[in-house]
């Protein structure tokens, strides 16, 4: 059973990892199983965060209308991970999107992991709701800022300190890390020409668009131009698509 480690959490615009953004990351580092340093950052997703999410986590378009993209927190949070295994609730969410902002900058961001939800699936149950919440709930571990980064990645710690005192002795392979597998591919930023001509359409159909343009990958804008076209059409005949 592991007594190090990096517990992480991420709120995002969204759960579709190929398509949202993160809005804060944070990271707790636990040595011998007490924590000793954090990591936690606001993140601009570049785009409007919607009314259920804002509802959900508190986290709101004029909180992180300043903040820094994510571009320029990720080296930081690879650094700051150092070589520990990971630790979160839904490991694999939080690592597809680290992972993916890390590719995107170029950095290296292999990791094992536990994940405290398979472990409540084990020891919890079957009739026990089993999301973070409700298992800190369920184990009388106090969450006083629900869905927000740190807090989060603090209860995680704390539900696997939990549950490891509960139950490793009798299940203590269930604590080893595991590997995390997610390959994502490097995102291309939208080019001169696509920004150009979703600029076109933009004005042509005067569309309130408040995604920022700067920030779409490559793929991402030719989403939005179909999109655009789809509905509206193009603007103007004989025009080119990209």
């Amino acid at each position: 059973m592991i007594d190090s480690y990096i517990a992480v959490d991420v709120e995002t615009t969204g759960l579709e990892v190929r398509q949202e953004k993160i809005t804060e990351l944070a990271m707790v580092r636990v040595e011998h199983d007490a924590v000793t340093d954090s990591f936690s950052s606001l993140i601009n997703p570049g785009r409007p965060i919607g009314q259920i999410v804002s509802a959900l986590t508190g986290i709101t378009d004029e909180m992180v209308r300043e903040a820094p993209a994510i571009e320029e927190v990720i080296g930081a949070a690879v650094e700051f991970a150092g070589d520990l295994p990971l630790l979160g609730h839904n490991l694999l969410f939080d690592y597809r999107f680290i992972k993916k902002a890390a590719v995107n900058s170029g950095l290296e961001f292999e990791r094992q992991g536990v994940d405290t939800l398979a472990l409540c699936r084990i020891f919890m149950g079957a009739e026990q709701k089993k999301n973070l919440s409700d298992a800190c709930a369920f184990y009388r571990i106090p969450q006083p800022r629900a869905h927000r980064a740190q807090a989060d990645a603090c209860s995680a710690h704390l539900l696997f300190q939990t549950l490891k005192r509960l139950h490793g002795e009798e299940r203590p392979e269930a604590f080893l890390p595991a590997p995390l597998f997610y390959k994502p591919k490097r995102e291309q930023p939208a080019t001169k020409r696509q920004k150009e001509y979703l600029q076109d359409l933009i004005k042509c159909h005067r569309i309130n668009i408040t995604v920022q343009l700067d920030a779409l990958s490559r793929s991402e804008a030719s989403r939005m131009i179909d999109g655009i076209i789809l509905q509206h059409g193009k603007p103007f005949s004989g025009g080119k698509h990209f």
